[in-house]
């Protein structure tokens, strides 16, 4: 028998935490008592034929490592991570030995690591390694949670096939799936985890992870003593993430998270130093179990202390800015109540990157190494008086910039876009613009832009900064098929949103397109058994490459065919055509500042109607033209996440002209509309004669100059050929403005507010509105197929369309005049880039009217409800809203109640 070393690890508790260092250190104590028997001569009770003789103690040189039993490991690699080398001298048992099991244990590779001594040949002595190999993993099966969780869980545990099992992969991935569910408030989860041996598989093992989470810890109570200047309400409100149970709360829940909960009580001494308390602190605090209830009691004894009022503050070592300008950014003065969180806000705000404070002032212009401290240095009863020392020091201008990330999108679209050039004084206003405008580009992961500082030198002045990008998916697919309007439609649309003209003849560029240099192309395809419409668009955002002038075109073609609202048939011989092209141009302007965007468009509509009489036109044959000019004004600051901007607002006015011809043409439009009384049938209520002394009674069909026809075809012909004269060549003027703020409430939770008016006029009062440009109100907002210049507005909890003026036929007109208030409350539940989610209450109201005369703005349509949006980069922005109307539409007497509004690619 050969003589046996071996080191075996024991069997470990799984539900005591044990870590690597836990492992070896059991394998060295077996270690040592293994070496400890060696050396006292136990193994010499081994039959003296079966024994390998060798001399304890005694030095020899190693000829031979042979590595034995069953191993995926390379023999020679084995061996090599002992650290025994051939020819080496050891002692046996000795140092040597149990140095080479220490680093075989240390890889966390085995479960049993054996030596036998082979043979003996003079001083030269064979050794065998024998090494069990832990198991690896072969499927994981987890029970306890919903499946959905399961993937999640084995992903974040990394418990990928062929894993290596051993009692630290057990024991972390016990804690992270128990810590993970206390944080969720479920304080009494308990996780076992078991292996079991596959039959087939050989050496591997399938795990099942049983998760018992038990029920929901809340917080019954939070009680505070000794507080007499605050209320209990006050300090359980300042306490924003421990809430005690309550059933009203929607947004928190009452669940004890203890890192959390620290925090909230530094935020109970942050409220009383804004009263002015700044001695104020927490004598004690406790957490108590109650396990029949499963719930905890939270009490907490405070010491007020007295309260102090601000006395004389001093600005010392400022020589860039003055004091009166630095007094004027730390607004507070002598007499004002102490208020400790107002003080570290008015220096540097740590809360807000762009915030108007001392800090951000010296750092906007160039003094990144700038220090500033208040210092209390005297104390009178209860007034302390206060030094702001300022510690300038030298101007740092920025060295290197550089971006990193960015693998489709070239260079240059990022570089022209950054405010912060190698060269300039250093400004943070300027580096978190960058981030923004990054952002707004829509070709990275806003949430991940990371600016890192870089050989920060204040020797020389300089800061490199390398802004750090994560590409996210720019190009969408849009296909979908759906019922609506009483027929199936069907969509196909493709937006390419970092496209690259030039590289149109690079083959190699086609991936499946060539991208990456900011531009846009998006083509969409529409069509039903009743309209078709096809469009095609190209901006490019830096036209010219120089400066950042955005050059946009579009070109467009719908048709549509007559068909009945009741019966939903169609009428392919009439049909309603519409040609439009456009072209644009928007420059980033330098004053006020260069948020402002002016942008201009022209843009030529041609609209051709064969046999289309319909309530909207008031001829149903020939061809109107559609020529005007746009022009609008528009700034933008929100940021920094254009789908769920959290600061900042957008502000736009716009108008749309055509030229005057009723100036120049030579139509009479008052005479026109004189014939218009004469339409279809006569209206007077008894026999009279008309111009040509002809005898006519009501119901008598007459043409557009008076005289009776025998047909209503003859003089609906008539008369269409007035209103086809009329508007040959459309003419008015549109006008709109659109005002959208954003604003942190508390944590996450962002408050959108939002106006918006339009007004359709003319210039010659007799010849009128025209029928198209209107505005549709009412429902999800989503632009329909019709492209009649006609613009439709949100309002949810009503029909589409549905507050908008109607003829007396009942059907919409489209509104001259229109105005809509909202308000969101946005919570994100994700903004990963892979998908960004988040969840949205909101209150809207608004109205429209025919005519400037009928317009109320305090009359409005009422509405309330909740939503949710998914944005994913392949199919843009997908949601639906559920909306309450608590207004009746016209003609009911109810409220209009529930609404149900599918959004899907636009944004609300």
């Amino acid at each position: 028998m050969r003589l046996l070393l071996v080191i075996k690890k024991e069997n470990v508790d799984l539900e005591r935490p044990v870590n690597k260092l836990n492992n070896f250190l059991v394998l060295q104590k077996k270690i040592q008592i293994v070496l400890t028997l060696l050396m006292l001569g136990s193994f010499s009770q081994i039959k003296a034929q079966e024994r390998v003789p060798f001399d304890q103690g005694k030095k020899y040189i190693l000829a031979k490592v042979s590595v034995v039993g069953k191993i995926s490991f390379n023999e020679q690699t084995v061996v090599t991570f002992s650290g025994l080398q051939k020819g080496q001298e050891i002692t046996v048992p000795g140092e040597e030995i149990s140095s080479a099991i220490k680093k075989l244990g240390k890889l966390g590779l085995f479960d049993e690591i054996a030596f036998y001594v082979n043979k003996v040949e003079n001083d030269s002595i064979y050794l065998d390694l024998d090494i069990i190999e832990l198991p690896k993993l072969n499927e994981v099966k987890i029970v306890g949670v919903k499946k959905s969780k399961t993937e999640a869980l084995i992903k974040d545990n990394n418990l990928t096939k062929n894993k290596i099992v051993n009692e630290n992969l057990i024991t972390t991935t016990k804690n992270y799936i128990e810590n993970k569910y206390k944080k969720d408030g479920f304080y009494n989860t308990k996780v076992t985890i078991t292996t079991t041996p596959d039959t087939i598989a050989g050496n591997q093992v399938n795990m099942l992870v049983r998760i018992d989470k038990g029920d929901k810890v809340k917080i019954s109570s939070i009680d505070f003593t000794g507080n007499k200047q605050l209320t209990g309400s006050q300090l359980r409100a300042a306490m924003k993430d421990t809430k005690q149970k309550n059933f009203i709360r929607v947004f928190k829940a009452s669940k004890f998270i203890p890192e959390k909960y620290k925090t909230d009580l530094e935020k109970v001494i942050a409220t009383y130093k804004e009263k002015g308390y700044r001695d104020a602190r927490i004598i004690y605090d406790s957490v108590k179990y109650n396990k029949q209830k499963n719930m905890l009691a939270i009490k907490i004894n405070v010491e007020e202390g007295n309260k102090y009022y601000f006395g004389n503050i001093k600005f010392l070592g400022n020589t860039v800015y003055s004091d009166r300008l630095l007094q004027s950014y730390l607004g507070i003065k002598k007499g004002e109540t102490y208020n400790g969180v107002l003080l570290e806000k008015r220096i540097a705000d740590k809360s807000k990157p762009d915030a108007e404070d001392i800090t951000n002032l010296y750092q906007n212009n160039g003094y990144l190494f700038s220090n500033i401290n208040a210092v209390e240095v005297k104390t009178v009863n209860d007034t302390i008086d206060f030094e702001i020392r300022v510690t300038e020091g030298p101007i740092a201008y920025f060295n290197k910039i550089t971006v990193v990330g960015n693998d489709k999108t070239n260079d240059h679209v990022i570089y022209r876009e950054l405010r912060t050039k190698p060269g300039e004084k250093y400004s943070k206003e300027q580096l978190v613009r960058t981030i923004r405008e990054i952002g707004q580009l829509g070709f990275f992961d806003p949430e991940a832009i990371d600016p890192k500082f870089k050989n920060v030198d204040a020797g020389a002045g300089t800061v490199d900064i390398e802004y750090n990008v994560v590409e996210k998916g720019s190009s969408q697919v849009e296909l979908q098929g759906g019922y609506g309007g009483g027929g199936f439609i069907g969509t196909l649309g493709l937006s390419f949103n970092n496209f690259s003209a030039r590289k149109l003849f690079d083959k190699e560029a086609y991936k499946p397109l060539p991208m990456g240099d900011g531009q846009k192309v998006a083509l969409r395809l529409q069509g039903s058994t009743y309209f078709q419409t096809y469009s095609l668009s190209f901006s490019e955002p830096w036209f010219g490459g120089k400066k950042p002038v955005q050059f946009s075109s579009s070109i467009s073609y719908s048709k549509q065919f007559l068909n009945n609202y009741i019966t939903r048939t169609v009428d392919r011989s009439k049909s309603f055509n519409i040609f439009t092209v456009q072209v644009g141009l928007a420059k980033r302007l330098t004053v006020p500042d260069d948020y402002f965007v002016l942008s201009q468009s022209v843009s030529y509509q041609h609209y051709d109607l064969n046999n289309y009489n319909t309530g909207l036109f008031t001829f149903g044959n020939g061809a109107s033209r559609n020529l005007a000019y746009t022009i609008g004004i528009s700034r933008s600051n929100k940021g920094v996440n254009p789908i769920f901007p959290t600061y900042g607002s957008e502000f736009s006015i716009s108008a749309k002209v055509t030229p005057p011809y009723s100036l120049f043409n030579g139509i009479d439009y008052a005479d026109l509309g004189n014939q218009e009384k004469y339409k279809l049938r006569a209206t007077a209520d008894a026999t009279t004669g008309d111009a040509n002394g002809q005898m006519i009674k009501k119901g008598d069909y007459l043409d557009a100059n008076g005289n009776k026809v025998s047909t209503y075809q003859e003089a609906a012909a008539d008369a269409s050929k007035v209103d086809q004269q009329k508007y040959n060549w459309l003419e008015y003027y549109k006008v709109k403005f659109k005002g959208d703020w954003y604003t942190k409430v508390y944590g996450k939770l962002v408050l959108r507010t939002l106006t918006e008016f339009g007004f359709l006029g003319a210039y010659n009062q007799d010849r009128g509105v025209i029928p198209f440009e209107r505005f549709y109100l009412g429902g999800d907002g989503m632009a329909n197929y019709s492209m009649d210049g006609r613009e439709t507005i949100q309002l949810r909890g009503y029909p589409n369309n549905s507050l908008t003026p109607v003829n007396t036929n009942g059907d919409a007109i489209g509104a001259t005049i229109y105005n809509k208030f909202s308000m969101e409350l946005r919570y994100p539940i994700t903004l990963k880039a892979s998908a960004s989610i988040y969840a949205l209450t909101f209150l809207e109201a608004g109205s429209s009217y025919p005519t400037f005369k009928d317009y109320n703005p305090f009359d409005l349509s009422r509405s309330a409800g909740a939503g949710l949006r998914v944005f994913m980069p392949a199919f843009g922005l997908l949601g639906i809203d559920f909306g309450y109307g608590f207004d009746a539409l016209p003609g009911q007497s109810k409220p209009n109640g529930w609404e149900t509004h599918f959004i899907i690619g636009q944004q609300f």
